[in-house]
């Protein structure tokens, strides 16, 4: 969440930032209600501290004309009544408290200055290509053509066990998948990440830390006789790994790198990308996760993005970088990259990564700080990235590997896994 001392004294420069944002209008309504409600929490903290300081001075006074035979009865009963004051004065200070706080889980992260505005995707930047898109001496097929011709994608049984939006990975496709997950892990720990292995469910705090929840708790599947839930992706259960911690400056960036299976309901998609692996409610994934300084954080940004296109460049696959505006960042982010590869068969880039900084957003929320070179504690920032999501891999290589047989082949870098 954002730093409430920082909006109250700068609600111009803020208001300025979310103005990017899709809905600006909405959040610059959020703001003033935030502004009103902490003058009212710091006006109602005042009255009853003044109420406290008068019951104060009252027990000395009862305390003096006790001890003096003296009649107490009317300061007594003065005292009845500012007790009453004071019970009702915090009841209600810790009810603007409450709201306050469920406002400022609410409002999204400030858009760093070097984020474009505009409404939607349509106003992206792309910052970069990599590869030329690969020309076909036939009509290239779409991966799901592919893998159903192949006898290697079983969605109607899937739907069958389960329903919409699962699917059988069969012979050669489960075994590419898996070749894509160790050969990502490798990767990524050759080049400085630790890997992890996470709970595949976490609390409801986890989500609230990675800014999930409130705001979007029906995009995530909620087991409610435990009061679990299970994770959208690993960046949860990463980030939240230290959280309510003070880290030492020297340990930082801290990089981490898990596969899981991830879970998403899809909520307000439906009718979009239905068809085949690309908008499944269960998928696998690499994530990266970055703890850095905010001195650090924009560089090690870039470098993350540099380490989730480097698994696309290996595999031989075209690709390009956008920039998003502020329209269509998400809601915890301050800039993000989203890495497309190009798809052939459905001739159209399509997104396998979304690479974000979040600045000190998370850090807030989940209580995650560091102690600088001389003392103080900060929060950190907190990154993330698909590196990459492993089902739209498969796709990607599916139709850019593809053979006039209706065959595919397989790169290079991956031979050795299979």
């Amino acid at each position: 969440m954002l730093d409430l001392r920082f909006v109250v004294e700068n609600k111009d420069k803020v208001e300025a930032a979310l103005a990017k944002r899709a809905g600006g209008k909405a959040w610059l309504g959020m703001v003033a209600q935030i502004i009103d409600l902490d003058k009212q929490r710091r006006d109602g903290l005042q009255k009853v501290e003044t109420l406290k300081a008068r019951r104060n001075s009252a027990s000395q006074e009862i305390a003096k004309l006790k001890k003096e035979k003296g009649d107490a009865t009317a300061i007594m009963d003065e005292m009845k009544l500012v007790s009453q004051q004071i019970k009702e004065g915090d009841e209600a200070v810790e009810k603007i408290q409450a709201d306050l706080q469920r406002l400022m889980y609410e409002v999204p992260n400030m858009p760093d200055a070097s984020v474009p505005a505009g409404k939607d995707a349509a106003d992206n930047q792309i910052v970069k290509t990599w590869g030329e898109p690969k020309k076909f001496s036939f009509t290239p097929k779409t991966h799901d053509e592919i893998g159903e011709k192949l006898g290697l994608m079983d969605f109607k049984k899937a739907g069958e066990v389960t329903g919409a939006r699962f699917v059988f990975m069969k012979g050669r496709a489960a075994k590419l998948e898996r070749a894509l997950i160790n050969f990502m892990l490798d990767t990524h720990t050759g080049r400085g990440y630790e890997e992890m292995i996470p709970p595949l469910m976490v609390n409801r705090n986890a989500l609230i830390g990675t800014g999930q929840l409130p705001k979007f708790e029906e995009d995530v599947f909620h087991i409610e006789k435990f009061g679990y839930f299970l994770i959208p992706t690993a960046e949860v259960p990463l980030t939240n790994y230290h959280r309510e911690e003070i880290l030492d400056e020297k340990v930082l960036t801290k990089k981490y790198c898990a596969y899981t299976p991830c879970f998403r309901s899809e909520a307000g998609s439906y009718g979009k990308d239905t068809k085949g692996l690309k908008r499944q409610h269960q998928f696998n994934k690499i994530e990266l996760v970055k703890f850095a300084t905010p001195q650090t954080s924009f560089a090690e940004h870039e470098a993350l993005l540099a380490d989730s296109a480097h698994i696309l460049e290996l595999l031989e696959i075209p690709y390009r970088v956008a920039l998003l505006c502020g329209g269509d960042m998400g809601f915890g982010s301050a800039k993000t990259y989203d890495i497309e590869v190009w798809c052939p068969g459905a001739n159209t880039y399509m997104e396998i990564s979304s690479c974000s900084n979040f600045t000190d957003y998370q850090a807030r929320r989940a209580s995650i700080r560091y102690r600088d070179a001389n003392g103080k504690v900060q929060f950190a920032h907190t990154l993330n990235s698909s590196g990459v999501a492993v089902g739209r891999a498969l796709i990607a290589i599916l139709e850019n590997y593809q053979t006039a047989d209706g065959d595919f082949e397989v790169p290079t870098v991956l031979k050795k896994y299979l």
